[in-house]
């Protein structure tokens, strides 16, 4: 009796023994696909850390293929000579456009082509402010950086950014002197400045004018570059605050720095400098000395990136040195 039992007994055992060697074979092959998905995800498998808007991000290191939705980083990575595969291709910064017409368009700032962008395969997506509500459906695409800067330190944050897509695109060298150069040409300005009285920083669009404070986007100009405030009671706000000539009669500035957002978003309208020329502005000092500096598209649509930061820098500068 015990005879005949021990016979499909050991039979089942060595049944569960050869399904256990199957389940180990199967798991260790799955295991090895996932690294293999893994490491062909992240280029040579190394990964980078890198201080995003929403804090410390494992990033993959030099990716191959990486469409931009921040105007700013475009402009770094122009600088740095690493190529972009996808960007929004309907902005108007004069010196992008060349790198513009070479790359797929995936959209607006505002509206990414999740259609393009799927054909695309990007191995890393970066945004900022403008597109950041989208960062969720395009991080389920790709990794997805949001580069988004504070608002308050546009020079800083900038230098900052520049010196990260060094370390992420192994341009560390590349990045040091560009960074080099801004700090030299932000020290020359500054001392351009020293003593040649107030700013009033103005945005003009569609023939309305809105001002900002030291506490705006635009307030490295006083925070950072050293401009005294001619108004120190304007309130942060994204969109400065509405303001009429009549004011900038009342202020009185000595120096003006005007942001024409019409022709920087390429809309139909009067210049900023048509708009500004007018009785109650020309009475004020700055109309009067020809202290009026006007800033780039750049410093609208790509604040913090390297040829903004170097090109309205210079002409502050030069403005001051004249």
């Amino acid at each position: 009796m015990i005879k005949s039992c021990w016979k499909p007994l050991a039979l089942s055992i060595l049944a569960l023994s050869l399904l256990s060697a199957c389940n180990q074979k199967s798991n260790e092959n799955n295991n090895a696909s996932s690294t293999a998905v893994s490491a062909s995800a992240t280029g040579n498998g190394v990964t980078v850390s890198i201080n995003t808007a929403r804090g410390e991000m494992a990033v993959p290191e030099n990716p191959s293929k990486v469409v931009v939705f921040d105007m700013a980083t475009l402009d770094d990575l122009q600088a740095l000579k690493v190529p972009v595969a996808g960007a929004p291709k309907k902005v108007l910064v004069p010196y992008l456009q060349q790198t513009l017409e070479t790359v797929n368009n995936i959209g607006t700032l505002f509206e990414p082509d999740m259609e393009a962008l799927h054909a695309l395969k990007p191995q890393l997506i970066i945004i900022s402010g403008r597109t950041a509500p989208k960062y969720d459906e395009l991080a389920a695409l790709a990794p997805t950086m949001d580069m988004s800067d504070s608002g308050q330190d546009l020079i800083g944050d900038g230098l900052k950014m520049l010196d990260s897509y060094g370390k992420l695109f192994k341009k560390e060298a590349e990045a040091k002197k560009l960074h080099d150069d801004i700090q030299n040409l932000l020290a020359e300005t500054q001392q351009a400045v020293k003593g040649k009285g107030t700013g009033l920083i103005l945005m003009v669009n569609a023939g309305k004018l809105s001002a900002f404070g030291s506490s705006s986007r635009f307030g490295w100009i006083h925070t950072q570059v050293g401009v005294p405030v001619a108004d120190t009671s304007i309130p942060a706000a994204p969109h400065g605050q509405s303001v009429s000539f009549e004011y900038v009669q009342k202020i009185n500035p000595d120096w003006l720095f005007v942001i024409d957002r019409t022709a920087a978003i390429g809309e139909e309208g009067k210049t900023a400098q048509a708009v500004l020329n007018n009785d109650l502005v020309r009475q004020s000092k700055a109309w009067k000395e020809n202290h009026v500096v006007y800033l780039s598209s750049a410093s609208y649509l790509a604040a913090g990136g390297v040829q903004q930061m170097k090109t309205d820098l210079t002409n502050i500068k030069a403005a001051f040195t004249h």
